[in-house]
């Protein structure tokens, strides 16, 4: 069996939403809104196509990756566009098989080809500084109120470009979602049950953390 990676086409959307769904399902809260932002990005003007990409074993989709546009405001009134990544999904059966590992590289690889110099995520530091991201603090990047929180990382295309400044983090409105919006999409997928997990109470801890 071999993995094919190739940007996502149109006729693949149903099916990497409900990929979406299944992979974040009760894991940060109970049931999940990953697969309403997959839909929504598609139509939003941050969303950038190039770097959408799924990953297909025995002509199935099994993951997917999606870039959307963000800047760095400078002390020095400076504005740096960057990109953001989110959400990476995987088949729940298969993750922890290199499949979101091999996603995150090949889309590194292409945002490089295309001249990108900074990717911005928020996420877990176990599962990304594997890929050269470091702790936001480090490269003098905050967020938008100037704290520096735990989950906020920062990957240099272009080594050296934030020297000499320090930024805040804008990321693109593509990821403020509307709830009623989300409940109304996620109707049009089969019931699944909403429940507690402790990978809940460990995010919730993540995202209340910040570095001093």
């Amino acid at each position: 069996m071999s993995l094919v990676i190739r940007n996502e086409c149109e006729k693949d959307h149903r099916q990497v939403e409900e990929l979406t769904r299944e992979a974040f399902w009760n894991l940060y809260v109970p049931g999940c809104d990953e697969h309403y932002l997959a839909h929504a990005m598609r139509s939003h003007p941050d969303f950038l196509p190039e770097l959408d990409f799924v990953a297909v074993l025995d002509e199935k989709i099994v993951g997917n990756i999606m870039y959307a546009k963000s800047r760095l405001l400078s002390n020095q009134g400076l504005s740096l566009d960057t990109i953001t990544f989110g959400p990476v999904s995987v088949l729940p059966e298969l993750q922890k098989k290199g499949i979101g590992f091999a996603l995150i590289q090949h889309s590194i690889k292409k945002a490089l080809s295309e001249n990108y110099k900074v990717i911005i995520i928020q996420g877990h530091p176990h599962n990304y500084c594997k890929h050269g991201f470091v702790g936001s603090k480090s490269l003098g990047v905050s967020d938008a109120e100037g704290k520096y929180p735990y989950s906020l990382l920062v990957l240099e295309l272009e080594k050296g470009c934030l020297k000499n400044h320090t930024w805040k983090y804008i990321s693109g409105d593509v990821y403020n979602l509307d709830e009623k919006e989300i409940l109304k999409f996620d109707g049009l997928f089969p019931p699944k049950e909403k429940i507690y997990k402790y990978s809940q109470e460990e995010f919730r801890i993540a995202c209340g953390a910040y570095v001093l």
